[in-house]
Parts: C-alpha cells; sequence; structure tokens
C-alpha cells in the first residue's frame, strides 16, 4: 500500500469532473492525443492540458511523445483507480 502523501496526491489527481472524464475516454482510447480529448469532451485544449498534466503528475496518467503529438495512456494506478470510480 502506498504512504497517505502518496494516496493524497493520486485522489487529489482524480478530484475533478474535467479528469474523471480525462481517464474514462483515456480508457476508451490508449494513446489518445490532447487536441483529441480536447475535441471529444468539446473543452478547451489549454484546460485539457492544465488537467491531464495534473494526472501525469498524480501518477494516474502516461504520456508518450510521437513527434508534435503526445500520447496518452492509463497507468496502472489510473487503471486501478479508474476501477474505483466506476464503482461508484
Amino acid at each position: 500500500m502506498k504512504d497517505s502523501r502518496k494516496l493524497e496526491r493520486v485522489f487529489k489527481g482524480v478530484s475533478n469532473h474535467w479528469r474523471i472524464e480525462i481517464l474514462k475516454l483515456i480508457s476508451q482510447s490508449e494513446g489518445i492525443t490532447l487536441f483529441d480529448i480536447a475535441y471529444k469532451l468539446s473543452a478547451n485544449p489549454k484546460t485539457i492540458s492544465e488537467h491531464t498534466k495534473k494526472l501525469v503528475s498524480s501518477g494516474l496518467v502516461n504520456k508518450k511523445y510521437l513527434g508534435r503529438e503526445v500520447a496518452h495512456t492509463l497507468s496502472p494506478y489510473g487503471e486501478k483507480v479508474l476501477r474505483i470510480l466506476q464503482t461508484f
């Protein structure tokens, strides 16, 4: 089990409706880019960028650079947290 501070960071990472929607979308479309996320959620790319940064820093999402694009995938912790969220 993670220590309390790491758990706090994980749960703060999903403490926003945009971030929860981003996690769900990434789980459905592994490797989705920032602009595709923004398009599918009808959101501003700058807003989505800030939220994906927080998801990455909390250890829930991984980024892979593909030239000018960035592909997003769920980390193992992101998958676990998404499963927990889906039980509610």
